[in-house]
């Protein structure tokens, strides 16, 4: 069934037990406000209309909402500085955590997530899981903030097996965290949809996500509007809604407790019924 009994609860941090102790992953809602992200850019820039869409997220079932002030879509992104994120942050995040639904600060700048978790952010979300900017496992540790360490390359190299490319660098961004006094307990892995990677390589992580529970942390994995989909069904990142869902039933299917979706009624419906469905095995 998509919730296995072995499946890991963090017993420390004041919000995962209660996002991975359910019979379905928790939802992650995407909120970009950014001029250029992939799929949205552009459109939640605006600070009310960035609270207008958190607020829609959680209505729709969202359990975490991750904003981001800085595009980090893998190819054609431009970088912006820290003040720049700042800029973009200081208007929207305090409202958005006053919801009350646990934030999530997709940041890969140390400076960004500080502030962001002394604002109220309660997680950190680094695409690069700790190994790009030296500072960022030390913020993490003394805010005591969880954190998601996804995995990265710098360019996609489709002859290597990627699972075993992903278990290295998780082995070491996990000795970074734990030099950092980072407990297990508050780290979350993401192998990094998208990132990195061919197609066909998502496709493999998704196809062989099982086996990166070896490392006894929660799964986190954000396939939503991703290239890989349109390699199978031709389409925009806004017309790969079902895509998304096949891909993030499947991911729950081999031991995913979040996922990360920009379309977060539709994927707490599909998780939701899927779940329900295989309890009945």
């Amino acid at each position: 069934m998509i919730a296995t009994t072995s499946r890991p609860v963090p017993a420390d941090h004041p919000v995962l037990p209660a996002l991975l102790s359910r019979p379905y992953p928790a939802v992650m809602g995407v909120l970009n406000i950014t001029p250029d992200s992939f799929s949205d850019g552009g459109q939640f820039i605006a600070p009310e209309r960035a609270l207008a869409q958190a607020r829609r997220m959680i209505a729709e079932g969202a359990d975490i909402v991750d904003i981001g002030a800085e595009s980090t879509r893998p190819y054609g992104a431009q970088p912006v500085s820290a003040e720049e994120e700042l800029q973009r942050l200081r208007p929207v995040l305090g409202d958005v955590v006053a919801l009350g639904a646990p934030v999530s600060i997709d940041s890969m700048k140390s400076a960004v997530v500080a502030w962001a978790l002394g604002a109220g952010a309660r997680i950190a979300n680094d695409v690069w899981g700790l190994q790009r900017d030296p500072d960022m496992a030390r913020v993490i540790a003394e805010h005591k903030a969880a954190v998601i360490v996804m995995h990265n390359r710098e360019r996609a190299d489709p002859a290597i097996d990627i699972i075993r490319d992903i278990e290295a660098f998780f082995a070491r961004s996990l000795g970074i965290a734990a030099r950092a006094g980072i407990p297990g307990s508050h780290i979350v892995l993401d192998p990094g949809i998208g990132f990195g990677k061919t197609p066909e390589q998502s496709m493999t992580v998704l196809a062989r996500l099982d086996e990166l529970r070896e490392f006894g942390l929660p799964l986190l994995v954000g396939a939503s509007r991703k290239r890989f989909i349109s390699t199978v069904a031709p389409s925009e990142p806004h017309q790969r809604v079902g895509g998304s869902i096949a891909a993030h039933v499947l991911a729950a299917l081999k031991g995913a407790r979040i996922v990360r979706t920009h379309d977060v009624s539709e994927t707490v419906q599909a998780l939701r019924v899927a779940a329900a469905i295989e309890e009945r095995r």
